[in-house]
């Protein structure tokens, strides 16, 4: 998504053509490292272009200024990277292996069950605190972590698993 409105930024500068081709194949290359999960070649990829674009002639004023900004956005882009390396997931493995690469199915069944249960015609209808509190409680109890924080609110409880949690 990012690199799809670097992408626009890039093709709204008044660049020479090679300049401008060389920039926009620059930004497939970071989108290709990035979607097989090399965050170091892509960390790369994002210096040269901002060493780059900072390092480009102009015509005037108007115009360098217009190239700050897409150099200012790509070392934020980096900066991103940087803090979010360890969760970047190789893609293309993933998809090479069968596995899913896309949660959007997952979401969308989240808004549909929240929604419904949302809405004014509902009979037992959730109110957004009490949604959100529900939603904080599943998700521990999906992540096996509901009983660790029981244990640190009630230091004497202890935890018996059922038969359906020992079968699991």
């Amino acid at each position: 998504m990012r690199i799809t409105v670097l992408t626009q930024l890039a093709k709204g500068l008044l660049l020479p053509s090679e300049l401008s081709a060389t920039l926009a194949a620059e930004l497939q290359r970071l989108k290709w490292f990035l979607w097989h999960g090399n965050v170091f070649r892509s960390l790369q990829t994002v210096d040269d272009i901002a060493t780059d674009l900072e390092d480009q002639d102009t015509g005037g004023q108007q115009d360098r200024d217009r190239l700050d900004k897409l150099a200012k956005a790509v070392r934020e882009f980096g900066g991103y990277l940087a803090a979010n390396a360890s969760a970047i997931p190789n893609y293309g493995e993933r998809y090479r292996a069968g596995e899913i690469i896309s949660t959007s199915f997952v979401e969308s069944a989240v808004n549909q069950v929240i929604s419904k249960r949302m809405v004014k015609k509902q009979q037992m209808r959730w109110s957004p605190r009490g949604a959100h509190l529900l939603l904080q409680i599943r998700t521990r109890v999906l992540n096996d972590t509901l009983a660790d924080d029981y244990r640190r609110w009630y230091r004497d409880f202890t935890h018996t698993p059922d038969r359906q949690d020992q079968a699991a």
